[in-house]
């Protein structure tokens, strides 16, 4: 299970997350694992969870 509340994200951020996740466990990784690197890879692209104002 993730850790951390993920309300704060955006729903794109979130589905960038969940295609991430799949496809790093396609390639063989724990749920865990993926999910580690799906949420950091969206947190590196777009600077954590801050919603964009516009």
């Amino acid at each position: 299970m993730s850790r951390g509340d993920k309300s704060a994200y955006t729903d794109k951020q979130k589905r960038q997350a969940r295609h991430i996740i799949e496809s790093e466990k396609e390639r063989g990784h724990s749920e865990e694992e993926a999910e580690r690197i799906g949420w950091s890879i969206v947190n590196k692209q777009d600077g954590g969870s801050k919603k964009k104002s516009h």
